[in-house]
């Protein structure tokens, strides 16, 4: 949890900062820019990898390793005099960073028994959830009362929180053995997904008709289709991707990227909607969204008790529900509409997140077995990473597309503030998208499936779901 609030809380809160680091730095956006790609980048290397390494080295001494890495290269940010230092010392965040989520997801599944996952989860959610919504508001406070060098050293106190919690209580798992190193599928998984990451970044910023983000995309397509080759039929593959054949492991990865592109999409465009369109403050803004991670919480506790006796695939239907109907209200948001009706939808929005997290990521590692869960996390990790990066390339692509559209068409008369609204409209129907996409998808979810996960027996399925528990691996 230390590890996981660490890392979503550098995301979240160097955005915040970027128009002050520009200053500071003498730059502009595009090589401002870097501060991000670097790591994200980074991130996309070093997430693929990351179960083989744990095999290899074991998953506490390869844990400790990267919350070392990560908080040393926070100091080093922080420290940062130069564009150049600070770019190379976000990288190098990026190798930690890439080795704390799927690592630290692998440990505590392996730790709780298939039928306490959902409680495990729980926990879980809570820095997936909190981080992002305290992100805003304490990057806020940090530079207007501080220095912008804070948004790093706050990691310094929680990396060694989290590394003296690791020492004392963590006991290392036994090594099953990985085999020997891929380097093909290193390389091509490492610089496949990065590429395919870069294009979709440069496609929201840049328009998707320029040359640079169609040779970044064609390229990650032909390495990730030679990594799918390379993986497919290699003895000892970087990454198991037969692990998807696994019906609700495959299932799983799919409904996590709707999840996350829904989700991740409004999380994306509200900030900008409050802080652009209404005025808002970044604290203030931080504090509009501050609900929906509290009615989250509480949703995810109620969630993880009832989950082993509904099962998935109700819950995960009525998650998705919830946020299709969350896009609907957001469509009667205006330009003076109170921001109190926002925060409560928002609050219902921590409703959809606490149905829907907790249910994808228990159901998903069902029939995962603990020596397998290593690969099992890092793909999960790379399908959240591509999702995120997927659902905030095409909302803002809509947005950008709509507002221009609306620019060269508008009556002279129209404000342009009616225009700027109305696409954002138009990008909140993006994230409808992808969570009606969620409900067609939730409905061919077998709670047979995720049988280990669940209170009652397999052979105690609902009549529907009788004739697939043979198939359950």
């Amino acid at each position: 949890m230390l590890a996981l609030i660490m890392q979503i809380l550098d995301v979240t809160i160097l955005n915040v900062a970027l128009a002050t680091l520009g200053r500071e730095f003498q730059v502009d956006p595009a090589a401002l820019q870097w501060v991000l790609t670097g790591y994200m980048i980074s991130l996309a290397v070093f997430i693929p990898s990351s179960g083989w390494i744990a095999d290899r080295f074991g998953s506490k001494r390869t844990f400790q390793a990267a919350v070392i890495i990560f908080t040393f290269a926070s100091v080093l940010c922080g420290v940062s005099t130069e564009m150049w230092m600070l770019v190379a010392a976000r990288v190098l965040q990026g190798v930690g960073g890439g080795m704390l989520v799927p690592v630290g997801q692998a440990m505590l599944f392996r730790a709780f028994p298939p039928d306490e996952r959902a409680k495990a989860g729980a926990v879980l959610s809570i820095p997936i959830t909190v981080a992002p919504m305290l992100g805003p508001v304490l990057g806020g406070v940090l530079v207007e009362y501080a220095s912008w060098r804070w948004i790093f050293f706050i990691n310094v106190p929680v990396g060694a929180l989290a590394l003296l919690f690791t020492v004392l209580y963590l006991r290392e798992e036994e090594r099953t053995g990985p085999g020997r190193f891929d380097l093909p599928g290193f390389l091509l998984a490492g610089i496949g997904l990065a590429t395919l990451l870069y294009g979709l970044e440069q496609g929201a910023q840049l328009g998707w008709g320029t040359v640079q983000v169609w040779v970044s995309l064609l390229v990650a397509g032909l390495l990730i289709t030679g990594l799918i080759w390379r993986e497919l039929t290699v003895r000892e593959p970087m990454l198991d991707l037969r692990l998807l054949t696994d019906r609700m492991f495959g299932t799983g990865n799919l409904l996590l990227l709707l999840q996350t592109g829904s989700m991740f999409g409004i999380l994306f465009l509200l900030p900008l909607y409050l802080q652009n369109l209404r005025g808002v403050s970044p604290m203030h803004a931080g504090l509009v969204l501050m609900p929906q991670a509290v009615v989250m919480l509480a949703t995810t506790q109620v969630v993880s008790r009832i989950y082993g006796r509904v099962g998935p695939k109700r819950l995960i239907l009525a998650g998705f529900a919830v946020q299709l109907a969350i896009c609907a209200g957001l469509q009667l948001q205006g330009l003076t509409t109170p921001l109190g009706f926002l925060a409560g939808l928002l609050a219902v929005q921590g409703v959809a997140m606490g149905l829907l997290m907790t249910p994808v990521q228990t159901a998903t590692f069902a029939g995962i077995s603990g020596r397998a869960m290593g690969q099992a996390s890092s793909l999960f990790n790379v399908s959240r990473q591509v999702a995120t990066a997927l659902g905030t390339a095409v909302v803002a692509t809509v947005l950008v597309v709509l507002t221009e559209h609306g620019q060269s068409t508008m009556d002279p008369a129209t404000p342009l503030a009616e225009v700027q609204l109305g696409a954002y409209h138009g990008a909140f129907l993006v994230s409808a998208v992808f969570a009606a996409l969620g409900i067609l998808l939730a409905l061919r979810v077998r709670d047979a499936d995720a049988a280990a996960s669940l209170d009652r027996p397999s052979g105690s399925a609902r009549p529907g779901d009788r004739e697939a528990a043979g198939t359950v691996r």
